[in-house]
C-alpha cells in the first residue's frame, strides 16, 4: 500500500469513529410537560367530522385535555437547550428531541419538565421471506384465505365494509395509485387521506411495497376476485416505517396514530412490530413503550387498533412483540391456511403478565398485490393482521355505535375455536355467521370424558373423520383435538393441540392437574369441559 492509499485509510477509519461517537451521544427521548395551562383548542374546527360523529356515538369527550396541543412556550424553549425536536404528542404532553446527554440533564432541570424517556424502540414489517413461495392455480389461496372467516355470510348480506374509515401504518405503498386491484377505491375517492411521517408530506406511493400488500388483503379485488372483506371501506394511508433511522418509527406510530384520530379512524390496521436486543420477553407486558401506551389510548379514543403478533415464534424470542402487547386492542397471530393450525413463523402469547394473546388468528399466507400490476403468495403476520381488520369493518358496518372493547370481545367470541382459547391461536378465526346470525348446525358430540382411579381420559365417538373440503363450515380442524387446562384466574396451565389417530388421544393424571382448573377440549367444533 503507497503513502497515500494509507493516509486515505486512516482518515476514513478515524471519521467513521466520529461518526459512531457523535451518534452514540446523540439519542433521541421525549421530554414530558407538566400542563396544558392557557392552551386554546376548538374541536370542530380541529377534527373531521367522521371523528366528532364516532366518539358521539360512544360517548367520548370531543374535547378531553389530552387532545388540546402542546404548549409551544415549552416548546420552544426545550429547542433552544437541543440538537433538534421533532413530533409534539398532544395525547402524551411531550416532545420528541434528539439531544445529549448533557443536554437531557439541562432539561430535566427546567421546572415544566416532568419526566424524560429515551427512545428504544425501532418498528419492523411482519413479512416472513424464509419460506418458498408455494404455488397455487385459480386464486385458490385468495378464495380459501377469505373462505377461513366465511366471506359468503357477509356477502350474502351485502356486508363490505362500507363507509368504515381504516388507518393503515405500513413502510409505503408504491402503486396503489394505479394497480388494478384498488381501481374500484380510486373510483369512488375512498383514499380519504395520506401522509408520510418519514418525510413529512403527503406522497405515499412509492418505498416498501409492504404497504400495497397488506392494503389489498382489506380492500383488494383482482381480476373480479376479492383480495379482502372490506371492498367498500374508507382509507387513511400513513407511512410510519422506515428501515435506515433507527428510533424514529417510535416518533412516526405516535403521530400517526394522532393523525387518524384526527381524521376519523375507526380502525388501525398496523401490520408492524417489535423486538430487539434493547428489549426482553419479560418486558412485553403492555406498558413498556409509548406505542403500546398509544394504542391504549387510541382505544380510549373509539378506535379498534389491529396489530400483528411478530414472526418470531421459530427463532429464540419466540414472545409476542409491542405493540401486540397492549391490552385494549386486536393481536392476530398466524395460521396455515390449509391445516389451520399455527404457522410456525408466528410469535407465541401470552404477554409476560400473563394476559392472553394472541386475541384471534388468520391466514398467514395470503395472495396479495404485488407491485408490476399483478399478485402473488406472501406470508407474514403482516397478512393477518389486514384480512382480519377487513373483518372488523364488516362487523362494524352491522353494529355501528359499539365501544371498542364492546367490539373486540365480539370479535374474540366469534373465532372458530370459541370458548376455547391457547397461546398459539387465540380463540381461533373470526366467523361471518357469529354477526350475520346465520343458524350453523349445532356440533354433535365427538368426544366424552372418563375418570378411571387417577386419570382423566378422553375418548373420541370416532376414529377417523373423512372431511367434506367442499363445504363452508367444514374445517380442517377436525383433524385435531385441542386441549386446555386453566387455572381459576383464566391463564392456562397448560395447552396442545393432537393429530387423532386413535380413540384415546389424551390420558390427564389427575393428581397432577391443579386445584379448581377446568379442562376444556374441543374435538370436530364439539366442546366440552370439565372441572376438578
Amino acid at each position: 500500500m503507497n503513502k497515500k492509499s494509507l493516509l486515505t485509510s486512516i482518515l476514513l477509519v478515524v471519521f467513521f469513529m466520529n461518526l459512531t461517537s457523535i451518534f452514540s451521544q446523540n439519542e433521541k427521548y421525549w421530554v414530558f410537560f407538566s400542563d396544558k395551562k392557557g392552551v386554546q383548542f376548538d374541536p370542530i374546527s380541529y377534527f373531521d367530522a367522521k371523528t366528532i360523529e364516532h366518539r358521539l356515538m360512544q360517548n367520548i369527550p370531543i374535547n378531553d385535555i389530552s387532545d388540546y396541543p402542546v404548549r409551544e412556550d415549552y416548546i420552544n424553549t426545550v429547542s433552544e437547550q437541543v440538537i433538534s425536536v421533532g413530533y409534539a404528542s398532544r395525547w402524551f404532553n411531550a416532545l420528541s428531541v434528539t439531544a445529549t446527554e448533557e443536554q437531557i440533564k439541562i432539561l430535566n432541570k427546567l421546572p415544566f419538565v416532568i419526566g424524560v424517556q429515551k427512545q428504544t424502540i425501532k418498528i419492523n414489517l411482519c413479512e416472513y421471506e424464509n419460506l418458498p413461495k408455494a404455488k397455487f392455480e385459480d386464486n385458490e389461496l385468495a378464495i380459501k384465505q377469505l373462505q377461513l372467516m366465511q366471506a359468503e355470510y357477509f356477502k350474502k348480506a351485502g356486508i363490505t365494509g362500507k363507509g368504515i374509515r381504516i388507518a393503515i401504518f405500513d413502510g409505503g405503498f408504491p402503486e396503489v395509485d394505479k394497480h388494478d386491484a384498488f381501481a374500484h377505491v380510486r373510483k369512488a375517492n375512498r383514499i380519504i387521506k395520506t401522509w408520510d411521517f418519514c418525510k413529512n408530506k403527503e406522497f405515499v406511493y412509492s418505498y416498501n411495497s409492504h404497504g400495497l400488500s397488506t392494503m389489498s388483503n382489506i380492500c383488494g379485488i383482482y381480476e373480479g376476485i376479492p383480495l379482502g372483506l372490506a371492498t367498500e371501506s374508507e382509507f387513511l394511508l400513513a407511512r410510519t416505517e422506515v428501515n435506515t433511522e433507527p428510533f424514529a418509527e417510535e416518533e412516526y406510530w405516535l403521530a400517526a396514530v394522532e393523525w387518524a384520530d384526527k381524521n376519523g379512524a375507526q380502525i388501525i390496521s398496523s401490520s408492524l412490530g417489535y423486538t430487539s436486543d434493547r428489549y426482553f420477553p419479560e418486558q412485553m407486558n403492555g406498558k413498556k413503550s409509548l406505542v403500546v401506551r398509544a394504542a391504549n389510548m387510541a382505544a380510549s379514543k373509539g378506535i379498534v387498533v389491529v396489530n400483528a403478533m411478530g414472526n418470531d415464534g421459530d427463532n429464540s424470542w419466540k414472545a409476542v412483540g409491542t405493540p401486540a402487547d397492549a391490552d385494549s386492542i386486536i393481536s392476530v397471530g398466524g395460521i396455515d391456511p390449509y391445516t389451520e393450525y399455527r404457522i410456525s413463523f408466528s410469535s407465541y402469547g401470552p404477554t409476560f403478565d400473563g394476559r392472553m394473546k394472541p386475541n384471534v388468528t388468520n391466514s398467514g399466507h395470503a395472495q396479495v398485490a404485488e407491485k408490476g400490476n399483478k399478485t402473488g403468495g406472501a406470508f407474514g403476520t403482516s397478512f393477518a393482521t389486514p384480512l382480519t381488520s377487513g373483518f372488523v369493518a364488516c362487523a362494524m358496518q352491522m353494529m355501528p355505535g359499539k365501544k371498542t372493547m364492546e367490539m373486540i370481545h365480539l370479535i374474540e367470541q366469534s373465532g372458530n375455536l370459541y370458548p376455547y382459547y391457547d397461546y398459539a391461536h387465540g380463540f381461533g378465526v373470526p366467523q361471518a355467521s357469529f354477526f350475520t346470525k346465520t343458524p350453523i348446525e349445532k356440533a354433535k358430540p365427538s368426544f366424552d370424558f372418563k375418570v378411571d382411579s387417577d386419570s382423566l381420559i378422553i375418548e373420541t365417538l370416532k376414529t377417523t373423520t373423512e372431511l367434506d373440503t367442499t363445504s363452508l363450515n367444514e374445517s380442517v380442524t377436525s383433524h385435531y383435538l385441542y386441549y386446555h387446562i386453566v387455572l381459576p384466574d383464566g391463564k392456562l396451565f397448560r395447552y396442545g393441540l393432537i393429530s387423532v389417530s386413535e380413540n384415546i388421544p389424551l390420558k390427564l393424571a389427575i393428581n397432577d392437574l391443579p386445584e379448581k382448573c377446568t379442562v376444556r377440549v374441543l374435538y370436530q367444533k364439539y366442546i366440552k369441559e370439565w372441572k376438578r
